[in-house]
């Protein structure tokens, strides 16, 4: 079953918003779902999820949407992505939300779980960025919300906002405006059915990231080493290796991030999967540009900023 992600939004904020950016940490790759909907908007670069059995890859301008009941993972992004994420809770789509056209916003999930998207008309991408800037500048730093994936993975953390009416208020018209051009788009779906043996080594991978064998897992996938690797990377966009050691260094951040008792580097490297230090050292280099030594700064677990709410 998929995961349900709360979200851990106070009563006072009737969404989130971050810039997600790929030099910054490594895609959410746990399939899940929460109670809020979701758009994303795709600033530069491409991002690929897995919906359902399908790949969706969006490029630069498009505007994606994911509803409570459509279970997602965000698989791969480019190394120079950037997107914007933002969650709107039902409570601010009701109010918000009143005319015929907009009652599909408060859908569980559109008919045949189809994925919505439309290509952005440029005035309105650079009006909705715009906007959305404007926004990010009264929030949380951009380290701290790449870091907890915008709403916390850390268990102490809590997202805030300077203004949070002002925040409700653009967070309700880039909602509108946004799902206007959807109303009005003509994109076509570009869904990439995954074969059957792909699927399975998606589930396979995030349950059972220790091995580094790939003709274990095609065999548990009924294929071949040839094939599974070759089909997962035409399918996937990426390799296996370096999905399932982005796998790993999730893993890992989530261990650092929640531990709640003492655990040495070490112990949290192996415990994620890696076979060795070298290995983990190679591939959190390589992902975030910096050396592993530098790690309990960047990992440190965010305390929440000091409210009078």
């Amino acid at each position: 079953m998929p995961i349900i992600e709360d979200l851990k939004l106070r009563g006072k904020y009737g969404g989130f918003l971050f810039l997600a950016d790929a030099a910054r940490g490594i895609p959410w790759l746990k399939t899940h779902q929460h109670a809020e909907l979701e758009m994303n908007l795709v600033a530069r670069g491409s991002v690929t999820y897995v919906i359902g059995k399908s790949s969706y890859t969006f490029y630069q301008g498009e505007c994606l949407w994911l509803f409570p009941g459509q279970p997602h993972s965000c698989i791969d992004r480019s190394s120079d992505a950037l997107y914007y994420v933002v969650s709107f809770k039902p409570s601010l789509i009701a109010r918000s939300c009143h005319l015929e056209g907009n009652a599909f916003l408060k859908k569980n999930c559109p008919s045949k779980n189809t994925v919505l998207h439309t290509m952005l008309p440029p005035a309105k991408f650079g009006l909705i960025r715009g906007m959305m800037d404007s926004l990010l500048d009264d929030g949380l730093d951009s380290d701290t919300l790449n870091r907890e994936v915008g709403y916390g993975l850390s268990s102490g953390f809590r997202y805030e906002h300077s203004k949070p009416d002002l925040l409700n208020a653009g967070l309700a018209y880039i909602l509108q405006l946004a799902w206007d051009c959807q109303l009005t788009s003509s994109t076509e779906r570009r869904a990439t059915l995954l074969h059957p043996a792909v699927l399975k080594a998606l589930d396979i991978l995030k349950k059972e990231f220790e091995s580094d064998c790939l003709d274990k897992l095609a065999r548990k996938c009924g294929v071949s080493a040839a094939y599974l690797s070759r089909t997962f990377k035409q399918q996937v966009g990426v390799p296996i290796n370096r999905y399932r050691n982005t796998i790993r260094l999730e893993r890992f951040l989530e261990i650092r991030n929640k531990a709640t008792r003492h655990m040495t580097l070490s112990e949290a490297v192996y415990e994620s999967g890696f076979g060795s230090y070298a290995q983990f050292s190679k591939v959190y280099r390589s992902t975030f540009g910096r050396a592993p030594r530098e790690i309990d700064k960047t990992l440190a677990p965010s305390k929440p900023a000091h409210t009078n709410s």
